[in-house]
Order: structure tokens, then C-alpha cells, then sequence
């Protein structure tokens, strides 16, 4: 029997004071583990895109790599990783945003995506936006529609959506 929303989200441990003190971190590792949490995870996740035409799920490194990895399996789609600075061995484009600590930056290669792609986004976890946004524009940067955001987990608080605000997001679990 498949897991329901509420039984993922009971899965998900909270780690206070990670990465550092004041942080309570949403660990989804139990979750992962389970396989049945996890099937059931990648079938929520991948249940709004199955009639969307999407050609590619992108997955930002490291989590994104699990999730959007499934869900392009379970959309019959290739997986696009965008990885940290200096990990891709091809050519790449690079974006650079902001974090609530400082900044990070993004890259693609450049074959990844084009004009005629269709994009899902996945993520394990919507915070403030930061690194969502910066995906969408580097995807759109090569020319290629993002048609969605999806992510395991939303922490609401912390208004990720707003800089996400002419997308289209889904998330499974709100915290």
C-alpha cells in the first residue's frame, strides 16, 4: 500500500541547531531510506508533469540529484544535473545568486537543455527561493521552458514562493 502524504511527512526528523545553532533542519534521510516513503515520494512528485509534455527534469546538486533523478524515470525523461562550480567536464554556463549567508553559484552544460525542451524543476527543499530562482534562469538561459518547481518539502515561513511567484510550484509536504 502506498505511503500517503502524511505518512512522508511523519518520516521527516527534525535535527535542531543544524547547520548551526537556531537552525531546526528538515532531515528527509528517513524518508529516503524507506522504499515504500520513497516510491511513494517520487509518485507525488511526478503526478502534476505526467501530462505536461516535459522533455528533462532538472535536479540541483546534492538532493535535487535524488529526487529529480526518480522523477525523470518516472516520467520517461532524461535527468539534468545542475552541479556547484567546477564539477561539470564540459563546456558550461554558470549563474551566481544570493543566500541568506552569503552566495553560491550554479552551472549546466551547455548541451543540457534547448529551445524546444520542456523543464521540471526538482528539489528536496523550498527555503527562501534562492537557488530555485537561480535554476529556473540558468535553465532559461539555454533557451528551454521551465514548466514547474517541485520539492519534497516547503517550508512556508520563510516565503520561498515570492521569489518564485510567476511559476508554477508543487509541494508535497508544508511546513
Amino acid at each position: 500500500m502506498p505511503h500517503d502524504i502524511e505518512q512522508i511527512r511523519a518520516s521527516i526528523r527534525d535535527i535542531p541547531d543544524f547547520p548551526k545553532p537556531g537552525i531546526v533542519f528538515k532531515d528527509i534521510t528517513p524518508a529516503l531510506r524507506n522504499p515504500e516513503s520513497l516510491r511513494s515520494t517520487v509518485k507525488h512528485l511526478s503526478q502534476p508533469f505526467k501530462d505536461q509534455g516535459v522533455t528533462a527534469v532538472a535536479g540541483m546538486e546534492a538532493r535535487g540529484f535524488i529526487l529529480g533523478s526518480l522523477v525523470a524515470l518516472e516520467l520517461n525523461v532524461g535527468f539534468v544535473p545542475l552541479r556547484k562550480p567546477g564539477k561539470l567536464p564540459y563546456h558550461s554556463k554558470s549563474i551566481s545568486y544570493d543566500l541568506e549567508y552569503g552566495s553560491a553559484s550554479l552551472e549546466i552544460h551547455t548541451d543540457a537543455v534547448g529551445k524546444n525542451d520542456r523543464v521540471v524543476i526538482i528539489d528536496d527543499l523550498l527555503a527562501t527561493g534562492g537557488t530555485a530562482e537561480a535554476s529556473c534562469k540558468l535553465i532559461e538561459l539555454l533557451g528551454a521552458e521551465v514548466v514547474a518547481c517541485g520539492f519534497m518539502v516547503e517550508l512556508d515561513f520563510l516565503n520561498g514562493r515570492d521569489r518564485l511567484k510567476s511559476r508554477t510550484i508543487h509541494s508535497l509536504i508544508h511546513f
